[in-house]
This record gives C-alpha cells, structure tokens and sequence, in this order.
C-alpha cells in the first residue's frame, strides 16, 4: 500500500500527524501512532464527515444475520456503482481492539458490490456507538426490505432482542418474564409485527441448518417449523435425513404429533419415518391415474385389480430397499 510506505519511516506523532494529508486519514497502518489514530477518529466523529476507506479495512458484522446474494438485482447494483460511484456512505465502527479495522453496520450489499465493482475504498461514517446499539443499527436498517429470509428474521430479532436487554431496558421492579414480554413487544412495534409471530420467527433459531434451509426454501410453512423447533438436535436430524430420502416435508399436523412423541420420548428413527411417509388425508383423494396413462406399462388385458397389486407391491419393494439401506448408514 503507497501510504504504508509514505509513513514508515516517521517516528515521533507530531510528524505523523503534519505529514497526514487530509484525503488519506483513513489509512489504517500499523506504523501510525495510536494517538494520532484517535485523534484522527475524534475528529471524523466531531465533523461527522464521510471518510474513504480501503475495502480490505471493512470486516463485516461480527452477528450479521442478512445474507449477500449475488444475484440480478447485486449485478445491476455493480453496474450502477461502476457508473455513478457509491450515492449514500456506509456506516461503520471501529474496533475496539484494532483501531486498524472497522466493522460494517450498514452497507453489506454496498460492500459486496464494491468489491465486485473493483473499487479499492469506499466512503463510510464511522460512528461512535456500542456493540449492542449496533447491533440494533444492523437490524433496524435491513427490517423494511422486500424480501427477508425466515432465518434472516430469526436471526435479526434475536440480535436485536439480546442487544436490548443488554442496553439495560428492564425496569429494576420487574420482573425477567416482565421484561421478556416488554422486549418483545417493543422489537414487534418496531418490525410491525404481532408479539406471536417475533417468537415464532425466534424458535427458528432451534432449528438444524437442514431444516432451517428447507423453511427458507418455502418447503416447510412456519408454523410446522415451530413445532420442529421444539425436538432435540438428534431428532431434528432423523427428520432431515427421512426428509431427504422420502422427498416429502411435514404438515402441521405431522410436526404436531412428532412434538408429542418427542415429549414422551417415544421419537426414534422408526417413528419419525412412519409419520412421514403416512399419506396425508388431504393427498388421498387427489392419487388418481388412468387406465388409459398406465396401459403402455401393461398388457391389454390385464384387470385394474391387478394392476393396482402390482403398483403397490414395487412400493413395497422399494420401501424396504430403503429401510434396509438405513440401517446399513446407521451402523
């Protein structure tokens, strides 16, 4: 880095801090002096001024619960980079340990698209704010997008929920279920929601990855996921792994009677497969195939009954085929 070579050679802070041109107070380098750091950062958050800063110097989040896709909509974001440059600055903190490095508040897609875009600095606000304060800076810029992912939510309102205990909102008179159910309905005014629906989303975060994955898939419906959420890891698993080789996801009704059974401790792999591969009332009624799809399977004169027979015997078939590699896997 040009800057890193312009300072090394400085000694005492007073030289540093005159050789310092204005354009170039974001160059975090260890042979600058930590005062003169400081002194930089006082100044910044006086003035409250956009800064430059390399995008190698920018750690995202540590709790960041929003994902970066690289899709349509980030090709279009670098493309309008690349034309028009960075319009609205990003906010970061500094690091209490590393004055060397910020933290991204605000700005993960910007970043993204920066770096795809090429560009070696970005403008930023450093702000001078807590962990907790931002962590709730995180939540609260990303709540209002389009399009948040269930785990995205889950993820969000817990951070958000932590960092406002942290914050000390509870009234000493209260009591901790007082102050839960305060926290909670602050942080559901502010994502406009209802209370149920930010502990539902909450619950999410008991959920293995697999499972997790398939509610952001829109494969497995929230509630049904809340119900999930409630079964040790073990079973959550066994769930997954029936998941994947029955191809099929749980009703409500399903996790409903998984739940009840886990509580009995009555929820082995057994149980678990026959609950899924069970058919669904509402799917029993729709099974209806011709004889006119399945006579280029069949001779002509076979009889429907025996047709049927056959259809469910290499189910049969195929069922233990797949018990017996079960058990093999879990030897």
């Amino acid at each position: 880095m040009a800057i890193r070579t312009k300072f090394e050679d400085l000694r005492t802070p007073d030289e540093i801090r005159a050789d310092i041109p204005p354009e170039y107070a974001a160059a975090r380098t260890p042979e600058l002096h930590a005062f003169v750091e400081k002194e930089v950062l006082r100044k910044l958050k006086a003035n409250h001024q956009p800064i430059n800063i390399s995008v190698d110097m920018i750690l995202s989040f540590l709790d960041n619960p929003y994902k970066v896709q690289d899709n349509e909509e980030m090709d279009e974001l670098v493309q309008s980079i690349k034309e028009r440059g960075i319009l609205t600055p990003l906010l970061v903190m500094s690091k209490p340990n590393d004055p060397h490095v910020f933290e991204l508040i605000s700005g993960h897609r910007r970043l993204h698209a920066a770096q795809k875009a090429g560009l070696e600095t970005v403008p930023a606000l450093v702000c001078d704010v807590s962990r907790d304060e931002a962590a709730i800076m995180v939540v609260d810029s990303n709540l209002h997008r389009e399009t948040i992912l269930p785990s995205e939510k889950a993820k969000a309102y817990k951070l958000r929920l932590d960092a406002m205990k942290h914050q000390g909102k509870r009234l000493r008179s209260t009591s901790a279920q007082v102050e839960q159910k305060l926290s909670v309905e602050q942080l559901a005014d502010v994502a406009n929601e209802s209370r149920a629906q930010v502990q539902r989303y909450i619950r999410l975060n008991n959920l293995v990855p697999g499972l997790l994955s398939l509610v952001d898939e829109g494969k497995i419906a929230l509630t049904p996921a809340v119900e999930l959420s409630y079964l040790p890891e073990e079973e959550q698993t066994n769930l997954y792994d029936t998941i994947e080789s029955e191809d099929c996801t749980p009703s409500l009704s399903q996790a409903q009677q998984m739940r009840k059974l886990s509580e009995q401790g009555k929820l082995d792999m057994d149980a678990v497969f026959g609950i899924m591969t069970k058919p669904k009332a509402n799917q029993t009624e729709k099974i209806s195939i011709s004889m006119d799809q399945l006579s280029r399977y069949f001779p002509k004169d076979v009889t429907p009954k025996a047709v049927t027979d056959y259809i469910l015997k290499l189910l049969e078939d195929d069922r233990k085929r797949k018990a017996r590699q079960r058990d093999l896997d879990s030897r």
